[in-house]
């Protein structure tokens, strides 16, 4: 196939430059690359050897900034909508890292289940749906709604599916939401995935937590480092990103300790 953009964009969709020079297809009316998945390919930590997963890859975008910034060697895309399985694919072609970024069309929930193709990663990374499959009005896009309730699969599955795929101490990195902390870490001690570090991100410092950011390691021991939080914007008054948010923007690695 070729990368030429009028060979592989389809009707519906548009083609953007994002961070890192990414050439991205994203579609018009489905879910777009914006801050969580600019705060989780942040949160990876670099190890450019790494063999890693993604759990739900939408369009890609992680895995790519991911590769692009050596944050792992090869990548493998899990994805359960045919569409989106496709657009990665073609993001992965238009970029020319088709050979370290494959992807599979599969429901995560049943992924490794059998037993066969467990503990080969070394990084599993996932954005979760938010929203429980009964809360909240339901997109009338399904990519949208799929993407924003658990449709396809609670945090837990997510967290099982994770455990299946990583190797003895390889970790877990998730993007999540604050008020659903507990479900979360509940889910990772039941699949033995021990949380090493968490980040709660505000809007600004007067504005409570809005997303939260943790790595957990495979058969880890208990030891939580709570960072200090990341402020995406310096004040309620004035939408100037924080020299945190700018760091992520520029691809450094989160998270930011106490000093």
């Amino acid at each position: 196939m070729s990368s030429d953009s009028s060979d592989i964009l389809r009707p519906g969709e548009r083609l953007d430059e994002v961070n890192d020079h990414i050439r991205l297809i994203q579609k018009t009316d489905g879910l777009t690359f914006g801050t969580d998945a600019l705060l989780l390919a942040s949160y990876l930590r670099k190890r450019p050897d790494a063999i890693a997963a993604e759990l739900g890859g939408g369009s890609g975008i992680v895995s790519l900034l991911g590769l692009f910034r050596q944050k792992f060697a090869k990548v493998l895309c899990i994805e359960i909508q045919s569409d989106y399985a496709d657009l990665i694919r073609r993001n992965a072609i238009l970029n020319h890292v088709e050979d370290r970024l494959t992807v599979l069309h599969a429901d995560l929930r049943f992924c490794a289940a059998d037993g066969k193709s467990r503990g080969w990663a070394d990084l599993v990374f996932a954005n979760p749906p938010y929203l429980c499959a009964d809360s909240g009005q339901k997109n009338r896009n399904p990519g949208k709604s799929c993407a924003r309730h658990e449709e396809n699969g609670t945090v837990a599955d997510f967290c099982a599916a994770a455990a299946r795929l990583l190797r003895y101490g390889g970790k877990f990195v998730c993007v999540f939401r604050p008020e659903r902390l507990p479900e979360l870490y509940t889910s990772l001690a039941e699949n033995r995935l021990t949380p090493k570090r968490l980040t709660l991100v505000h809007s600004h410092p007067r504005a409570k937590p809005s997303l939260i950011l943790t790595e957990a390691v495979a058969g880890g021991h208990a030891g939580l480092q709570i960072t200090r939080p990341l402020f995406l914007y310096r004040s309620s008054d004035n939408m100037v990103f924080s020299d945190d948010m700018i760091a992520v923007y520029n691809g450094d690695i989160l998270p930011q300790l106490y000093e």
